[in-house]
């Protein structure tokens, strides 16, 4: 498969999701080479699945005493998580205290030997406020920046990628649910893409290029 299958991770995570969901969304990823994102309790699932996972800690509201998020991040990587989607806390942010935000990052990140994307909520905060939790993330030596959880009003923008991209690397997820839209994000800056239809995605991709 080739490098963008690759950078798209198809996700399940809703709250309805069941077993079967979880094997539907890692045998599709399977087929067409992509990465996948669920919730950590179905992590077991994806052992028979030659498939790079990610999960999400602390999701979605980003508020979890940081003792339970570090032991569920632990957790996480103990059942085979190959990448962490950790929520940033909005609320922390918007009350100016960029220093709690970074350090609750930055433990996250000390607890475990795997890279750490720090989902920010855009659609929740001001361009002053995205700045600030770039620079935040960047300093607790997160890997990525993810755009949004997608349970919030709106999604992933082009003025945000290319605003978070200039801290670090940027997952663009929420409301991306074709190729022409994951191009956009792509073009923007961003270097993954998380959806739900990760596989209508890459199918488009190669009907552009000619592939079957």
């Amino acid at each position: 498969m080739d490098d963008i299958s690759r950078r798209i991770e198809h996700t399940v995570l809703g709250p309805e999701t069941t077993p079967e969901d979880v094997h539907m969304c890692l045998a599709a990823a399977s087929e067409h080479g992509l990465r996948a994102c669920l919730p950590p309790c179905y992590l077991p699932l994806a052992t028979d699945y030659d498939v790079p996972v990610t999960t999400v800690i602390d999701f979605p509201h980003g508020q979890g005493a940081i003792d339970a998020v570090c032991g569920a991040a632990r957790a996480a990587w103990d059942d085979g998580a190959d990448e962490l989607d950790l929520v940033s806390n909005v609320g922390l942010l918007k009350a100016g205290d960029d220093e709690a935000v970074r350090d609750r990052i930055s433990e996250v990140v000390a607890a475990v030997p795997i890279p750490v994307k720090v989902i920010v909520e855009a659609p929740l905060l001001t361009d002053e406020e995205l700045r600030r939790v770039g620079e935040a993330a960047h300093d607790a030596d997160a890997a990525f920046l993810k755009t949004a959880t997608g349970f919030s009003d709106g999604g992933a923008t082009v003025e945000d990628v290319e605003l978070l991209s200039q801290y670090l690397p940027v997952k663009a997820s929420g409301g991306i649910g074709s190729w022409e839209t994951a191009e956009r994000m792509f073009e923007a800056g961003a270097e993954r893409i998380g959806a739900s239809s990760g596989v209508t995605i890459a199918r488009e991709y190669r009907e552009q290029r000619g592939e079957s």
